[in-house]
């Protein structure tokens, strides 16, 4: 069955675009471990690398933000994607859920909350134009294996190595591959660029 597509979420509720700085701070808040930071800062170094190319081509911008404040949604989307991890890690729970309803509650920001909801896998429509902001954090999350920048499927092969155990995860890795792949093809058509082979200046990491 093809996934169904998912409403935009409202332009008319635009809430905060926090600060690197601004989710720093929520991450010591939120006692976030050392080695996820540092996961979480390449992760964002990548999704903004991506949204720079879409704000290059006036693309993947349905609220019609600003570019700078288009790039940041992206980029606090992804230093936040795993605001919930830790405590999931300490006594369990969906990591996403929970770090998407802080977000929320943090900026009231329905798009970067939404970013942080779906970064393990998308539920709807491959739709850059209309879905970038998620689609961008996913795919950057999925280049990133620790703090190291990586290729898909190195990636998913460690995941596979480390969490399939059994048929049932075996089969999601599995199908998580394929969308990211999908995700990547799409990617690099709708911004004019194999990012597969984009090399993601990491002398650029620190902003």
């Amino acid at each position: 069955m093809s996934p169904q597509p998912l409403p935009l979420v409202s332009t008319a509720i635009a809430g905060r675009i926090p600060s690197d700085g601004q989710c720093r701070v929520w991450w010591d808040n939120y006692r976030m471990l050392e080695n996820i930071k540092r996961h979480s800062e390449l992760v964002a170094h990548v999704a903004t690398a991506l949204a720079e190319m879409a704000a290059g081509r006036s693309a993947g911008n349905p609220q019609r933000l600003p570019p700078e404040d288009f790039v940041q949604s992206v980029r606090a989307s992804a230093l936040l994607h795993d605001l919930g991890k830790t405590c999931a890690i300490r006594i369990g729970g969906d990591h996403s859920q929970l770090g998407a309803a802080w977000v929320m509650q943090l900026t009231g920001n329905p798009h970067i909350a939404q970013g942080v909801m779906h970064h393990v896998y998308w539920p709807g429509e491959l739709d850059p134009e209309r879905h970038f902001l998620p689609l961008a954090v996913i795919y950057a999350d999925k280049r990133v294996r620790h703090d190291d920048l990586v290729s898909l499927e190195e990636r998913f092969d460690d995941l596979m190595d480390r969490y399939g155990k059994n048929e049932r995860s075996r089969d999601w890795i599995g199908r998580s591959r394929q969308q990211n792949r999908d995700i990547e093809n799409l990617l690099s058509a709708f911004l004019g660029e194999d990012i597969h082979a984009y090399p993601f200046d990491r002398r650029r990491l620190v902003r």
